[in-house]
């Protein structure tokens, strides 16, 4: 996505526009059956408008998004992921800012990990095209009519997002890499933070990949009932992810550049030994993991309303 989030009132607007068997005057005869004494038709409907979304509302909310997303043309989405990759270097500059003004003390990471949410903070609540969120958004709408057409539609998102976000993070890498903008203290603890992501072997870093890609999914998956706390979500998602040592394609693009630019790293080597496993493991954790699952607990609730409906 970017995460296209709309609030999640606005899906349901309308009774046409809510998912198969949440119509709005069956509801309204359910809150009414519900209500307790003392509350009347008002105090009910104004409650349930309180109440939590139902899974399958989220479902729908995230698979209609996926639907509008890959309906964009190249430009808007090239555009859109390419700010996306520039926004994401702002977490490894924040992460080095940290690092470079606190102690060398056990618990440094920890403090120093704070600074990786701020890159997706921008990108996300700036709603940019972010590769690993489309392992969600994009992939509910194939999973719910699994067609070769959805495939193509799928996999042009998938590749123009990417390329995107990688084409923003190396232009990144070689502005703070060719200009004054950093000072040069403060750009050797990028290099430093960078040798540290990329020094396991690309087995381990494509099962570190896997729970970045679930933790992102699921961070897409919440933001729609937050209400007004998408930032806390986004932040203690991705907060975690640093914290444990997590991979993340598009972020960890920007530290192989880095080294790439700066010599201290081969491209082929960052290719097929850092890029290419976190991709995968981003992939199976975004979307095998958590995506699939997550259409698979609702199909058949889903199903079901179509057939109350019908």
């Amino acid at each position: 996505m970017a995460t296209q989030t709309r609030h999640p009132r606005a899906a349901k607007a309308t009774a046409g526009d809510r998912p198969a068997g949440t119509a709005g005057p069956a509801r309204a005869k359910a809150a009414g059956r519900d209500a307790q004494p003392g509350f009347n038709a008002r105090d009910s409907e104004d409650i349930e408008e309180r109440h939590r979304l139902r899974t399958p509302m989220i479902y729908e909310v995230l698979r209609r998004e996926g639907e509008e997303e890959m309906d964009r043309p190249i430009s808007a989405l090239w555009w859109s992921g390419v700010a996306a990759g520039l926004s994401i270097s702002f977490s490894l500059l924040s992460q080095a800012i940290l690092q470079a003004n606190l102690p060398d003390a056990p618990w440094r990471p920890l403090v120093t990990s704070l600074g990786y949410p701020v890159g997706f903070l921008i990108a996300v609540l700036a709603r940019q095209q972010l590769f690993t969120e489309n392992t969600i958004t994009a992939v509910l709408p194939v999973a719910a009519s699994p067609t070769l057409a959805n495939f193509r539609r799928l996999s042009r998102m998938w590749a123009i997002v990417l390329a995107a976000n990688i084409a923003g993070t190396l232009f990144s890498a070689l502005f703070c890499s060719f200009t004054p903008v950093l000072p040069p203290d403060l750009r050797a603890v990028m290099l430093e933070i960078s040798r540290h992501a990329v020094a396991d072997n690309p087995v381990d870093l494509f099962f570190r990949a896997i729970p970045a890609g679930f933790l992102i999914a699921a961070m897409v998956w919440l933001i729609p009932s937050a209400e007004g706390a998408e930032f806390l979500v986004i932040t203690m998602v991705t907060y975690l992810i640093a914290a444990g040592g997590f991979t993340h394609i598009v972020a960890g693009s920007f530290e192989v550049f880095l080294l790439i630019v700066g010599g201290q790293l081969a491209a082929w080597p960052a290719i097929v030994g850092v890029a290419a496993p976190a991709l995968l493991g981003n992939v199976v954790g975004g979307t095998v993991l958590f995506t699939l699952i997550s259409h698979a607990q609702v199909a058949s609730e889903m199903q079901l309303g179509q057939r109350a409906d019908g």
